[in-house]
């Protein structure tokens, strides 16, 4: 799918009556015991988070999940609607990727069932078939720093089907003694070896494995923003909904862990389709993991490093050259990138933890799949509702400054556009993104949080902004 087609998925949508009763229909009927994680939610489909044995929805379902675990299946699912709104603001001009400045108002609907099998000792097999709709606000552009990490810049006013994840994996225990894993609702629960290689390998979201965060990584059930469910700046490699074919390999003792990973990128920028050209066009991606307790209290820090392989351009050569030249590499080449992040997470109370992440990349070559941020550093908050008598209620705040390389600066200042920004001028300032939220338990496996964010200097313009968004996200999980 080219620029032009994603452009073109730009029509209004509207929260009617069948939307409602179809939300209604899927929070009404997902329930089931909620799996004990921690504070905030879990990776991939967002498990609902709470103690093992609380009362849930549909208790029967919760058995039913369990007795098909003794048998060798795995079934889970999920719902997110998430609405956002944002008033009129501030913007002499605007270009082919800049937010529009009138009030508006758009939503996203995810539905997801995630379907597993035991195959032989410590192999899996899963399969997580996704229906979703709608759009995130102005396209899904004009904010690096994208406030909904529910929408993509393919959207649909009607349901559309997708297969997110086909893998196998593979766990080698390398010692005799387990342990309670958290809730994943990509795994089947029975414990893990302590210390055990885990391979995977087939379609997947890098997120599931690499740049987690115990606070700040699932849209579903803790921050919206793009740039606090990953590194802002670490161009990750996916197609235009977030999800890549690859394989990766894990080794875990519970103080260490090392994890690498090789993975397909997109055929051209932003693209739906992947590169068929594998030994050319790749990420390869290394992550070390130490975790610790400080003051007796755990915490992990992570440092990932990693090289991209795209039909990109330099921004140099296109500011020489075709400056409209952007979805592909006109003379068939390929280009490097290199990336880095540190990422961190701390518990400081029973109900309270922080975290930051420091991400960088190169700036030589475009941007080609997650967003357009040559640096970024983020950090935040997240504490559990025990000191107002409400444990299973979550309340975050975080902060976001991105900024671009003076090569990527000098492109748009020039009237280039990217996928995501691009207001045809520029008066370059760094873009800073702030989110608050309160996530609300109403019931164990239904969630319902109030989220508002701010952000300054979109799309790194500082004659646009300053931006409000609203936000409403329902999640129901079982």
């Amino acid at each position: 799918m080219s620029l032009k087609d994603l452009h073109n998925v730009r029509r209004p949508l509207h929260l009617n009556r069948s939307t409602l009763i179809v939300l209604l229909l899927l929070l009404g009927s997902l329930g089931g015991t909620a799996r004990a994680q921690h504070a905030g939610g879990s990776r991939g489909t967002g498990a609902p988070p709470g103690p093992v044995g609380s009362p849930a929805l549909f208790s029967g379902l919760a058995d039913t999940q369990q007795r098909l675990e003794e048998l060798g299946w795995l079934l889970r699912g999920q719902a997110t609607f998430v609405e956002q709104f944002h008033p009129a603001f501030r913007s002499p001009y605007s270009g082919p990727n800049s937010m529009q400045s009138a009030a508006m108002q758009r939503n996203t609907l995810s539905t997801d069932l995630v379907l597993g099998r035991r195959l032989w000792d410590g192999a899996e097999f899963v399969v997580n078939p996704q229906v979703s709709r709608g759009f995130g606000l102005s396209g899904t552009r004009g904010i690096a720093a994208f406030p909904n990490g529910e929408a993509f810049r393919i959207g649909s006013e009607g349901p559309s089907a997708y297969f997110t994840r086909i893998f196998l994996r593979q766990t080698i225990a390398l010692s005799a003694d387990t342990v309670a894993q958290e809730a994943d609702p990509l795994r089947f629960s029975a414990p893990l070896p302590r210390e055990r290689i885990t391979i995977t390998a087939g379609k997947i979201a890098v997120f599931d494995i690499f740049d987690d965060n115990r606070y700040s990584h699932d849209p579903r059930t803790q921050f919206l923003n793009w740039a606090f469910i990953s590194a802002g700046a670490f161009d990750f490699s996916n197609d235009a909904k977030g999800y890549t074919n690859g394989v990766a390999v894990e080794w875990d003792n519970r103080s260490w862990g090392l994890r690498g990973g090789a993975l397909q990128v997109a055929k051209r920028i932003n693209s739906l389709s992947l590169d068929p050209q594998a030994l050319k066009g790749f990420q390869l991606l290394a992550q070390v993991d130490r975790f610790f307790t400080l003051s007796g209290r755990p915490g992990a820090l992570r440092l990932l490093g990693g090289l991209s392989r795209t039909r990109s351009q330099s921004y140099a050569g296109l500011l020489a050259g075709d400056i409209e030249a952007t979805e592909v590499n006109p003379r068939g080449r390929y280009a490097m990138k290199y990336m880095a992040v540190l990422n961190s997470e701390q518990e400081l109370a029973d109900d309270l933890g922080a975290f930051a992440r420091f991400s960088w990349n190169d700036g030589q070559t475009q941007q080609w799949m997650y967003t357009e941020m040559d640096w970024a550093a983020s950090a935040g908050l997240s504490l559990r509702g025990l000191r107002w008598g409400r444990e299973a209620d979550t309340v975050g705040f975080a902060a976001n400054v991105g900024g671009l390389s003076r090569d990527h600066r000098r492109f748009l200042e020039s009237g280039g556009i990217g996928f995501i920004t691009g207001d045809g001028r520029l008066r370059y300032r760094p873009e800073a993104a702030m989110e608050a939220y309160y996530d609300l338990r109403l019931a164990p496996g239904l969630n319902l949080t109030a989220d508002l964010q701010l952000i300054a200097n979109p799309a790194y313009n500082a004659d646009r902004g300053l931006i409000t968004v609203l936000g409403l996200r329902t999640h129901a999980a079982f």
